[in-house]
């Protein structure tokens, strides 16, 4: 598989962002790698030097970079959710519904606000759960104790679940560093 992306930490080893290869060469070139990890390599040629050698980078799929406690002092706890794309939300509650327990297709679900936005609720991740159309409509603006109980608890995703959510065509090394560091009550553990 083609390294689509590279996982950039800061040098304690907290995710910092997704960047695609041609942006982690740059990285390389100014020496600011501090370690790396990972098999798959995306190699970069660029000029000659003056005794005709041809200059060669290798890009690991995992990066720290030195220098980076500026990055962490910036860098977030928690994902925000998103109040227009439910992708996250879905990944993290596995495409299962928060109610009849269904496991479908993303086009058959929904936001669910376990405290309606009419009654106050808020795009929160401890207040959203994914559910399917079907038990979406029927709770309505209904308090959950008045609809049916939830089948799982909803959680606010750490830094290395949002990582793992958010990645695409995530490679081996990169998923097995981020599932290493999930808490004990992730979902994402199991996958």
């Amino acid at each position: 598989m083609t390294m689509k992306q590279v996982l950039t930490l800061d040098i304690a080893g907290r995710p910092y962002a997704w960047l695609n290869p041609e942006e982690a060469v740059t990285y390389y070139a100014k020496n600011k790698v501090a370690w790396e990890l990972g098999r798959a390599r995306a190699v970069f040629r660029g000029g000659y030097n003056h005794h005709g050698a041809r200059s060669r980078i290798e890009v690991a799929p995992i990066i720290a970079i030195a220098g980076s406690e500026i990055m962490a002092s910036m860098a977030w706890d928690q994902l925000v959710l998103s109040d227009r794309d439910n992708t996250l939300l879905f990944k993290r509650d596995q495409n299962t519904c928060g109610y009849c327990g269904r496991r479908l297709a993303r086009r058959y679900l929904t936001r669910d606000h376990i405290l309606a936005r009419s009654r106050g609720g808020k795009d929160t991740w401890t207040n959203c759960v994914t559910a399917c159309r079907d038990c979406n409509q029927a709770k309505g603006a209904k308090m959950v104790e008045d609809f049916r109980p939830l089948i799982y608890v909803p959680y606010a995703p750490c830094r290395f679940e949002h990582f793992l959510l958010s990645g695409r065509n995530v490679l081996a090394d990169q998923h097995a560093y981020l599932r290493a560091k999930l808490p004990k009550h992730s979902r994402l553990r199991a996958h």
